[in-house]
């Protein structure tokens, strides 16, 4: 995940995908796993994440554009302690990082239930970077804050 403020304020957009992009296989890509310990109301929610064989553990809080965010790495043990403790709050999907500009976009293919589903996901340094963003014309629709397109609704339906 490209996130300026690994452990502070994640700004992003997300969008639903028209089409893919030309050589979308020559970008890094990763399997994801992702299941949700805790969902509070408000938007407050622990996140357990496997990206390829890095294992992570997540706190957010907050709905839209700009959250408040903190991720702590795991061991492979430390994760497989937690994982039995998501099921039913679990999604899976395939990730590939694609550079723009100065930006990377995460492109991610939803998998099991969630099939056919693609979204792209921009995280930027500033509030400023972000409203001035011009998305790619492979882009579709924004869903950024849309409650049905949060990965924690996704892992839940």
């Amino acid at each position: 995940m490209n996130n300026p403020a690994r452990n502070g304020r994640e700004i992003e957009r997300k969008f639903l995908v028209k089409e893919l992009p030309p050589g979308l296989n020559r970008f890094r890509s990763y399997p994801i796993a992702q299941g949700y310990l805790a969902n509070e109301p408000g938007g407050r929610h622990v996140r357990l994440r496997k990206k390829g064989r890095t294992a992570s553990l997540t706190f957010k809080v907050g709905r839209g554009g700009t959250r408040e965010e903190r991720e702590i790495k795991l061991s492979a043990k430390q994760f497989a302690a937690l994982w039995p403790a998501t099921v039913g709050r679990r999604l899976r999907k395939l990730r590939h990082e694609v550079p723009w500009k100065n930006l990377i976009i995460e492109i991610d293919s939803y998998r099991g239930r969630n099939a056919g589903l693609v979204v792209a996901e921009v995280e930027f340094p500033t509030p400023a970077a972000a409203r001035k963003f011009q998305p790619p014309r492979w882009f579709g629709r924004e869903v950024t804050g849309e409650k049905r397109y949060s990965n924690v609704r996704l892992a839940r339906e």
